[in-house]
């Protein structure tokens, strides 16, 4: 898992944006409710390209902060909705970016959850991803001789799912990882 994620970079994708306000129901159903994500590669995904005694590190999210699903929406339990995101991440971890494609085609109602995915991603961190510079001496040992932090992306899909007025959240498989 660690590599695909350690190894990923920016891919370009469209971006936009356009609102509208949907009404709001009176009252906030008490079930806020979460989503389901997992991450999501990309085929078309560049990947640095580490040359002979370079080693990656890092990459990997340890603060993630579920979406909410929006509440405005519980009380008419549209379809089930998917968001796909790409996630830029900067060299001290953080998410500087996230782009979603077709955003300027999506409708109010998937405009409020594409902001929710986005408000909880942004505050998602990940253990920079650093690049080590190893040299091995006469005698054969191995040393690190310098390193370096480089920004890098991942792609998540979001799910949100309700059922009956409430908002589920479940398992979602995750992508096997070489």
């Amino acid at each position: 898992m660690s590599i695909r994620i350690i190894v990923a970079a920016t891919v370009v994708l469209s971006i936009g944006g356009c609102t509208q306000t949907p009404t709001r129901p009176a009252a906030t159903p008490a079930n806020h409710g979460n989503t389901s994500w997992h991450e999501k590669v990309d085929q078309n995904t560049v990947h640095y390209q580490l040359a002979m005694g370079q080693v990656a590190s890092g990459g990997t999210p340890f603060q993630r902060v579920d979406p909410v699903y929006p509440p405005s929406v519980l009380p008419h339990c549209p379809a089930p909705v998917d968001v796909n995101v790409l996630a830029i991440i900067d060299t001290d971890g953080k998410v500087d970016e996230v782009r979603v494609a077709d955003e300027a085609q999506a409708d109010a109602e998937r405009k409020l959850f594409i902001a929710a995915t986005r408000e909880a991603a942004k505050q998602w961190q990940f253990n920079p991803l650093t690049i080590r510079y190893w040299t091995a001496d006469a005698n054969g040992d191995q040393h690190e001789t310098s390193s370096e932090t480089k920004p890098f992306s991942l792609g998540y899909t979001f799910h949100f799912e309700c059922r009956g007025g409430h908002a589920v959240t479940h398992a979602v498989d995750h992508p096997a990882h070489g």
